[in-house]
């Protein structure tokens, strides 16, 4: 799985702060900024260019030290204070009541990540899966995942004899519990590979 970037510190860097200043224009999910005093994980990000007036930058976040969420909306050229974040490879072990246990492959340190931190990637977790986490300080911020997974089908209507391939796809149930759609000829019980990001079917598994 590809590595993300981290950002380089340019000429704005603020060392006691471990930050940079950046455009709003070039913040993504995952990302962390710093606003007032307080570090906010970005959720979501969208640059919206209307068609008369300035192009804003809408960004939905979590609060880190309470996981408040907050929507702020800059323009695409306003500078934002973005804090620098450690992206390592982990692998996930199991989850109980304390959260989501990952380890570092590299020194064997075992951490707990928060559900609200997992969020919807939490039903595509599978022991031994290698992800990517990203932390601030030490505190785990985001997960990145496979960008796809091998599922089995649990439920889903049955075959009827002329279908082909090309006709509409029917709604499934995947072994996770993830509901998405699967072509008619796939049937309960067959191994299929879908898309992490939605659950979106993507082809019938080849083992």
């Amino acid at each position: 799985m590809q590595r993300p970037r981290l950002a380089r510190a340019g000429p704005h860097v603020n060392a006691g702060r471990n930050s940079v200043k950046v455009i709003a224009s070039t913040l993504r999910k995952g990302n962390v900024v710093e606003k007032d005093g307080k570090l906010y994980v970005i959720l979501f990000a969208e640059n919206i260019h209307p068609g008369k007036g300035t192009p804003v930058t809408q960004l939905d976040m979590r609060r880190i030290t309470d996981g408040v969420k907050v929507s702020e909306r800059y323009r695409t050229t306003e500078q934002v204070e973005r804090a620098f974040v450690e992206d390592r490879e982990h692998t996930f072990l199991y989850s109980d009541g304390e959260g989501f246990h990952f380890m570092n492959p590299e020194n064997y340190e075992q951490i707990a990540v928060p559900q609200d931190v997992v969020g919807d990637a939490a039903p595509y977790l599978q022991e031994g899966m290698a992800v990517m986490l990203s932390s601030h300080n030490g505190v785990p911020l985001t997960i990145e995942l496979p960008q796809r997974v091998t599922l089995e089908v649990a439920e889903t209507e049955p075959v009827l004899k002329g279908q082909t391939a090309s006709s509409s796809y029917k709604p499934a149930t995947l072994s996770n519990g993830v509901r998405t759609t699967v072509p008619p000829h796939i049937a309960a019980g067959t191994r299929v590979v879908v898309m992490t990001a939605d659950g979106a079917y993507v082809e019938r598994a080849k083992d």
